[in-house]
């Protein structure tokens, strides 16, 4: 049965870690499931990648990049996840929109029409299932920066972001089609809920 699955949370709120964890967990039951990421997920979308998650804080304004992650999530979106779904598999994502909705569209300025606009019109698609992976903006952001690496500009603008990401997420999380999970937990144990509510 094809699905699509998104994780969102702010950074270092371990979906990328619960993503994998989830794949594994389906695979042993034998499911098809492709595990991907945004921005990226395909050759073109992971050369847009390094274009917008590496450098300078301020190498790019909110409207430019905008049109990045929807170039970036359009290849993703034809190249990857539609042929996934269409032979049946379940697809996971390491972000999608949503990220977009609150990384440029709020928490650097008034721009969430531009991306809900610029998202109908180039993408249409939502997941069937999102998780949002919950806590507080301090810890993320701690443990975001232990794992310092060159994709750190948006770590690199600091708390006060992060703290004004996890607001809009969670205001976000009103949708149906989220579920919202304690990220304070242990790997095991919210790996476990992921499951219970899947």
């Amino acid at each position: 049965m094809a699905r699509f699955i998104s994780f969102e949370g702010i950074d270092g709120s371990g979906k990328s870690t619960q993503a994998r964890l989830l794949a594994e967990a389906l695979r042993a039951r034998g499911e098809e499931v492709v595990l991907t990421r945004e921005p990226g997920g395909s050759p073109g979308a992971e050369e847009i990648r390094r274009l917008v998650l590496e450098g300078d804080p301020d190498r790019w304004s909110a409207e430019t990049e905008i049109l990045l992650f929807t170039a970036a999530r359009r290849d993703h979106l034809e190249k990857t996840i539609r042929p996934a779904l269409a032979r049946g598999a379940t697809v996971i994502t390491d972000r999608f929109a949503d990220s977009t909705r609150m990384y440029q569209g709020i928490s650097r300025g008034d721009l969430a029409e531009v991306v809900d606009r610029l998202h109908q019109l180039m993408i249409g698609v939502e997941p069937d299932l999102t998780f949002l992976i919950d806590l507080p903006a301090d810890v993320g952001l701690s443990r975001a920066k232990t794992r310092a690496g060159l994709e750190m500009r948006f770590e690199d603008m600091g708390l006060a972001l992060q703290e004004k990401m996890r607001a809009g997420f969670l205001a976000l999380a009103r949708s149906p089609r989220f579920r919202v999970i304690d990220g304070t937990g242990t790997q095991e144990q919210i790996a476990a809920a992921i499951l219970a509510q899947l």
